[in-house]
């Protein structure tokens, strides 16, 4: 890459970690709400800065990017539909959680049904962090490291021996932000990297739409357009890996999952300084989400225009795109962006991981008397057998299928409907007991796990529902079950949130018009682009 260019990476990687600890240096990160929650002071830009790149990784540039390479725009819908679940957290779920005070969803599960559903949880979001998310998230963001900075030859090692030098380099500074830091290091150092991040994201469809048009974006863009049309259909057939249905099923449903509970995004919100803080960062993250396809859908287009299509493998396309148009002397800059973006979806999960074992469990279950400081100290002790386990596992990842995105997003499956259907219905429910969020539970991920991973093989995946239909499918069937079990056995007195909140819970005046506009652009975006 260039001795200049690695000098740029050190530097603006390490200007990230100092400006961090100078920002978070007055946080008390000895007891647990300052080290799980960020002292409860986390501010709009903050919460927003880290909310999209906690979201945003190289699983998920590289693998959308291959996509729209392959399919084009209509991929865009995982982009555009996190916008309005982000709308419908800002104003329906985070009102009950911090009225709550809770400090995890697994917390909030506890207050409505009772401490076993708490654990259930706790190990559920932990199951899925540690053998799929942190793992796919470290192989990933190794993979693209090693092939920017071209590892191998740099060392002198083969490739897999950079892959694995490169996984525990990310991993090691990746948990010493989100082990030591607590919650504010590492929602500070996302903010920083975000700018950077969106700032080198949109660079490289730009340089892609000059050398298309010969010097001109504009000229660029009629030309992308004017000779692959196809490309800028976002309506998926039934064959596509998002079926227009999909849109009305499963996918809302997995959108409001990951920005409404799952764990590790929705904690930077329930470290907010009070309610408007919390719902103006979901909403400037939600309007900025609705520019996510330029970064991640667009490149991909451009890379088919470019290659003519030629590629053997769909996901080379970002890397690429990357080799072929940014010049020189911004690599090191992008490759400190890209990097952050991979310690910031690692050590978001870590932490969230660190929060759920100290918290919901350690707690519960090995010292009840235990001080926040036992609590703050058993968590962290905790997260690195979580991160050592992690690096070890992503290496072995090399031979997983292709499309990592997707793959990724059909596993978390298994436990993030499950607990979105217990969370909705303990919310829009006063009476449904504890038995039927266990049996919920219980019936999401066995049926899950049967239908993707038993029936798909032996029926053939040609013909079998595709899984956002699937999802909504046990969905239904959940919530009616435990309607039923209400009904038949309710609980003696209806449930209702209990103490007072620890911050101000005054709601954002704009939030509902504002929350009208962003809804109103995605469902725009689809008339454009039919």
């Amino acid at each position: 890459m260039g001795a200049f260019n690695i000098l740029t990476f050190i530097g603006f990687t390490a200007l990230v970690a100092v400006l961090s600890y100078y920002w978070t240096r007055g946080t008390d990160e000895h007891h647990s709400e300052g080290y799980f929650l960020g002292g409860r002071s986390l501010t709009a830009p903050v919460i927003a800065g880290s909310l999209l790149l906690t979201n945003l990784s190289t699983e998920q540039i590289v693998g959308l990017t291959g996509q729209a390479y392959s399919e084009g725009v209509l991929v865009m819908a995982w982009e555009t539909l996190a916008a309005i679940a982000m709308v419908v957290t800002a104003l329906i779920l985070l009102p009950r959680y911090l009225r709550s005070g809770v400090s995890t969803i697994p917390g909030f599960l506890e207050e409505r049904y009772d401490a076993q559903t708490k654990t259930i949880t706790s190990i559920l979001f932990l199951s899925g962090y540690v053998i799929v998310l942190l793992p796919i998230v470290l192989y990933s963001g190794a993979l693209a490291m090693s092939t920017m900075f071209d590892v191998p030859a740099l060392l002198g090692v083969s490739d897999t021996v950079a892959l694995w030098i490169t996984v525990w380099a990310i991993g090691i500074v990746g948990s010493v932000y989100a082990i030591y830091g607590g919650l504010k290091a590492v929602a500070v150092s996302d903010t920083i990297n975000a700018v950077g991040l969106f700032l080198g994201g949109l660079l490289i469809p730009l340089f892609g739409l000059a050398a298309i048009g010969g010097g001109s974006v504009f000229k660029g863009i009629s030309t992308l357009y004017t000779e692959n049309p196809e490309k800028f259909d976002a309506v998926g057939g039934p064959d596509s890996s998002i079926p227009f249905a999909t849109i009305f099923t499963g996918m809302m449903l997995v959108q409001l999952f990951y920005w409404g509970t799952n764990q590790a995004i929705i904690q930077r919100a329930l470290g907010a300084r009070d309610l408007q803080e919390g719902q103006k960062g979901l909403l400037i993250a939600a309007a900025l989400k609705i520019f996510g396809p330029v970064i991640v859908v667009l490149p991909g287009i451009v890379a088919y225009h470019l290659f003519e299509g030629g590629l053997e493998v769909a996901d080379q396309a970002y890397p690429r795109l990357v080799t072929e148009v940014l010049p020189f002397w911004l690599r090191g800059f992008f490759a400190a962006v890209l990097f952050g973006a991979i310690l910031s979806s690692f050590n978001s999960a870590l932490n969230s991981s660190v929060t759920l074992f100290g918290v919901d469990i350690y707690r519960q279950y090995f010292n009840q008397e235990a001080r926040d400081g036992q609590v703050v100290s058993a968590g962290k002790k905790f997260g690195i057998l979580l991160a050592i386990a992690s690096m070890t596992i992503a290496p072995f990842i090399a031979n997983a299928p292709q499309g990592l995105f997707g793959y990724l997003q059909e596993v978390n499956g298994c436990y993030s409907i499950p607990i979105l259907t217990i969370i909705l219905v303990g919310i829009f429910s006063r009476r449904v007991p504890p038995i039927a969020a266990k049996i919920g539970l219980a019936s999401g991920v066995g049926l899950y796990i049967i239908s993707q991973f038993v029936l798909k093989p032996v029926v053939g995946a040609d013909s079998y529902p595709h899984f956002l239909h699937v999802m909504f499918g046990l969905f239904v069937l959940n919530v009616c079950i435990m309607l039923v079990i209400g009904k038949v056995r309710p609980m003696t007195r209806s449930w209702a949130p209990v103490g007072a909140s620890p911050v101000d819970m005054t709601p954002y005046a704009l939030a509902k018009p504002l929350g009208v506009v962003i809804v109103a652009i995605v469902i725009s975006s689809y008339l454009i682009f039919n």
